[in-house]
């Protein structure tokens, strides 16, 4: 029994060892794990890498000031999409409703999701 507890004790010390050495070997390179493989965040991923382009409408926005870039990728990266008013079932660009929180009021994102690039067309300030 002695030597099925010394044994136990020196895999587990070697376990404990080994994960100590490779904490420290990807602390300092920047691995970043993600996990979060639900419908909605494979969705804003996928509209997120892709080059983006803007509405006429939306770049007025953003020339007035009215709203930035920066709020856009916000609302891409922490929304909500809403799947049963979007429509996933065309083959060429499928249409999403993305709903978001841009200061203080909920907004809603109708984006053009093609193969290689995204079309940010709409942005509706909801009451």
């Amino acid at each position: 029994m002695s030597s099925l507890l010394r044994r136990t004790g020196f895999y587990l010390g070697g376990v404990a060892i080994g994960l100590v050495i490779f904490a420290f070997l990807i602390r300092g390179r920047g691995v970043k794990c993600e996990f979060n493989y639900l419908p909605n965040a494979r969705t804003l991923k996928n509209i997120r890498v892709k080059e983006r382009h803007f509405s006429p409408e939306i770049l007025q926005l953003i020339n007035n000031k009215e709203i930035d870039t920066a709020e856009i990728s916000n609302i891409l990266k922490y929304g909500d999409v809403d799947f049963s008013r979007s429509n996933t079932e065309v083959d060429s660009c499928k249409l999403y409703i993305i709903e978001g929180i841009l200061r203080n009021k909920e907004i809603e994102l109708t984006v053009h999701n093609c193969d290689s690039s995204t079309r940010i067309q709409t942005i509706k300030m909801m009451e």
